[in-house]
């Protein structure tokens, strides 16, 4: 009897307010999608078992189990090692969850489990601009900053699976507190969608005498959207948001090159919009800052994956990462 081989993976991200998944194949298209809201159910095992109906129906669209070869599942605070998601801000279900067992006990797949950022960095691998690349970095720009480290082909977890947590580096020692840690001076609390508004108010304020098309909006209401859109009208303090923002993340990135040396950083997010606002700083920044044996050497560029889909990819490829005995799951 002829062997059906597995040729499709499932993708799941979860996020604080949605998740999504996805039925992928080794091409990198998503062929079956479904979400679901994550923050409407009180408890885990009601999760997953509404998760699991979901890759049920997903499931029998492309043949049955037979033609799945495991489950990849990104999430906040996801660890590799033990496939569980422990003490996650973001979701309301609190301690430590081993949720890539409980996925792949109703599943009957192996599943495979790591955090948000580190996935992205797996779909770049697999599926992006860093196909074929066996050092490189990912830095993901939005609402914070994620980021995962790839070394000798592969990626870096630590020893706990937490390594990589490039936003939270402390690149201005005493500065802004995040909103979150209540940390000084984290990379995270400036290079970030986040981080823009904050800028933005502070630049504002800094300058009351000063001109700005910024002024119009509420400040309370104002997002990384609107200083993105002034900049393009021209509004100064706009782009000097952009350049500032930009220097913080170049320094930040000279420091990520002479630790791993990498052949590219690839940015991925909403922030990379701004396209050459963000990046010519970054860029100019960042070389200005690196040793003569580092500089000229590494790319700064965009991720390839498309922006609706690049979570899925990114967690679904952790199942072509698979290896017997990778974690309790599987």
């Amino acid at each position: 009897m002829t062997k059906i081989p597995m040729e499709y993976a499932i993708g799941v991200d979860i996020g604080g307010t949605n998740t999504k998944c996805g039925i992928v194949n080794r091409r990198g298209e998503v062929l079956q999608y479904e979400q679901l809201s994550t923050p409407e159910y009180e408890t885990a095992e009601a999760f997953v078992d509404a998760l699991c109906v979901r890759l049920h129906l997903m499931i029998e669209k492309v043949g049955g189990p037979e033609h799945i070869k495991g489950i990849g599942v990104g999430a906040p605070n996801g660890n590799y090692y033990t496939g569980t998601i422990e003490y996650a801000p973001n979701l309301r279900w609190q301690g430590v969850i081993p949720l890539a067992d409980m996925v792949s006990e109703k599943t009957g797949l192996p599943t495979a489990l790591t955090n948000d950022a580190n996935a992205a960095a797996v779909g770049e691998m697999q599926y992006g601009a860093a196909k074929g690349m066996r050092d490189f970095i990912t830095i993901t720009l939005g609402t914070g900053v994620g980021s995962g480290i790839v070394a000798n082909g592969q990626l870096i977890y630590g020893h706990d699976g937490f390594a990589g947590e490039l936003g939270h580096t402390i690149i201005r020692p005493g500065g802004r507190p995040h909103w979150s840690t209540k940390v000084a001076g984290s990379l995270e609390a400036y290079a970030s969608a986040t981080g823009v508004c904050l800028t933005a108010k502070e630049m504002l304020q800094e300058n009351p005498g000063k001109e700005s098309l910024l002024r119009k909006y509420n400040m309370d209401d104002l997002t990384s959207k609107n200083v993105f859109d002034c900049a393009m009208q021209g509004d100064e303090i706009s782009q000097e948001v952009y350049k500032f923002t930009g220097q913080i993340l170049g320094e930040s990135l000279a420091n990520f090159v002479m630790f791993s040396s990498p052949e590219a950083i690839i940015l991925f997010g909403g922030l990379i919009k701004a396209g050459k606002l963000i990046f010519d700083p970054t860029i100019e920044h960042m070389e200005r800052n690196l040793l003569p044996i580092f500089q000229n050497k590494v790319k700064v560029i965009k991720s390839d994956l498309h922006e609706a889909d690049a979570a899925i990819l990114g967690a679904s490829a952790l199942v072509w990462e698979m290896k017997p005995a990778s974690h309790a799951s599987l």
